[in-house]
């Protein structure tokens, strides 16, 4: 077995773990070429062998490889970060299923949360905005304090449309995050989302929820469920 003490022993592990169908799925899904197709469950069981090691992690990013990417972000000690190293982490994403990560294991568990969150939503770059919006619908899931709903909304409704397919996502799970938590926006949420129509088509396995917002809405509501993330 190669070492998971070095950069290069963990590429080649992963590189051992990969599988080419998972990384024909992975190049129709966005991801870059440098990847090996290893699967999130295998990448989880080698962050579990390292444990912490901040500097590796660090390290492991630099590569861009999409694997090394993912494991950096279940390695590392997100409060050793300043909001500049978690600012150009971010920007040097490369791809969303690396944004997610680094979004939910690193950004928002971050002290300097709050103030990245209003420097990204006015950025133009796709993935500060992808993690603006995914700190906002976090926002809105946990009371909206200090948020602007009615503003948000016009928000969404103009730049949604038209957004990079990496930021919609976050934006949409932010317009359905309102419908869900607030009641007295509810209709308006539905209304817009048929109006935009994102997501009305995607596939979804049976007894699952699609991201469509006027039947995510409904359905969350009807089962009082948790919110998409």
């Amino acid at each position: 077995m190669k070492s998971i003490t070095t950069v290069n022993g963990i590429l080649a592990r992963l590189e051992s773990l990969g599988d080419e169908a998972r990384r024909r799925h992975n190049a129709k899904a966005g991801a870059p070429a440098d990847q090996f197709g290893v699967k999130l469950g295998d990448i989880r069981g080698i962050a579990k062998e390292i444990k912490i090691d901040h500097a590796l992690a660090l390290r492991l990013w630099e590569t861009g490889n999409v694997e090394a990417q993912l494991l950096a972000t279940l390695i590392l000690k997100p409060a050793s970060l300043s909001a500049r190293e978690v600012d150009a982490m971010t920007r040097t994403t490369t791809c969303a299923q690396v944004a997610d990560w680094m979004n939910s294991y690193v950004v928002a568990v971050h002290p300097e949360r709050d103030a990245l969150r209003e420097k990204w939503m006015k950025d133009k770059d796709r993935w500060a905005l992808r993690a603006g919006w995914h700190l906002t619908a976090a926002r809105v899931n946990q009371g909206a304090d200090g948020l602007d709903l009615d503003a948000l909304l016009r928000r969404i409704e103009r730049e949604l449309p038209k957004a990079r397919p990496e930021v919609q996502w976050t934006m949409n799970n932010t317009l359905g995050a309102i419908g869900i938590r607030h009641a007295e926006h509810r209709q308006r949420v539905i209304a817009l989302g048929e109006a935009i129509g994102l997501y009305r088509d995607w596939p979804v396995s049976k007894g699952c929820i699609p991201p469509y917002v006027p039947v995510w809405v409904e359905a969350m509501v009807k089962r009082g469920g948790k919110p998409r993330g």
